[in-house]
């Protein structure tokens, strides 16, 4: 079940490979983010010079019931990322590589557990997101007339 997905990654990034990866989250932030108090705008992964992983500036709101954690909670903290060795390697070669970005796309509950979709993007220029529009708002209107025909012939 998707919670969340990064709708300016998709409009800013042409996304070439997708990867799952888990999150180490405190209780109660997984209980903000199973509300849908989460915000990806603006997030991105780098990965240290330890090899390992971090989602940067995701904001998770902080979860009221639990007041005792919020006072030292901070809701735009770095959290790391679980990656096995192979999606680990891959992702620091796409890193090293010029134009690229790794990026959150999508929050979403496997088996009851918090997953991230991290997409490789390559930014696009603003002639392809005028395509991308045009193209977005042809299917709509495609779409409709399609249903227009539908509903007069019925």
């Amino acid at each position: 079940m998707q919670i969340i997905q990064n709708k300016k990654a998709y409009h800013n990034y042409k996304i070439s490979n997708n990867i799952e990866a888990g999150l180490i989250l405190s209780g109660p932030e997984v209980k903000s983010i199973k509300k849908g108090s989460i915000d990806l705008k603006g997030s991105y992964i780098i990965i240290d010079k330890n090899l390992e992983p971090y989602l940067i500036n995701t904001y998770i709101a902080p979860y009221k019931p639990a007041k005792i954690y919020q006072q030292k909670y901070n809701p735009l903290q770095d959290r790391k990322l679980l990656l096995n060795k192979k999606q680990l390697k891959f992702l620091v070669g796409k890193q090293q590589e010029k134009k690229t970005s790794i990026l959150p796309l999508k929050i979403y509950l496997k088996n009851n557990l918090i997953k991230l979709e991290i997409g490789i993007g390559t930014g696009k220029k603003k002639f392809d997101k005028r395509e991308d529009i045009k193209k977005r708002d042809f299917e709509r209107r495609k779409r409709g007339l399609i249903k227009n025909l539908t509903h007069h012939l019925l």
